[in-house]
């Protein structure tokens, strides 16, 4: 079975001294990553292992854009990290500090 959640969130850059090359996400949270959550935890219980990191495969769209990707947990915020590729956010004209809707299928 397939859920889909949409919502809109701020598009940041991650980057650090020791790995200078950028790569940028949207934290999902709120009721949204809850819901994620349960279904990562279900998942886990009927297939008896966790994916790397703890990450969940899903399809993202933004626009007309659509892509397969992983969310990644971000237990500070108790949210999920989801990855905007280049190629998605020069399709949609997305910068840094944009506030993106996006809809995960997973």
């Amino acid at each position: 079975m397939t859920e889909t959640y949409t919502t809109t969130a701020k598009l940041w850059i991650w980057t650090t001294e020791k790995a200078p090359t950028s790569w940028h996400f949207l934290t999902i949270t709120g009721e949204i990553a809850e819901a994620i959550h349960a279904l990562a935890l279900m998942r886990r219980l009927e297939f008896g292992r966790k994916r790397g990191w703890g990450s969940m495969k899903v399809k993202a769209r933004i626009g007309e854009t659509e892509w397969e990707t992983s969310m990644f947990p971000a237990n500070e915020v108790k949210g999920w990290l989801l990855p905007v590729k280049a190629a998605v956010r020069k399709a949609e004209g997305l910068v840094a500090g944009d506030d993106v809707e996006v809809s995960v299928s997973l």
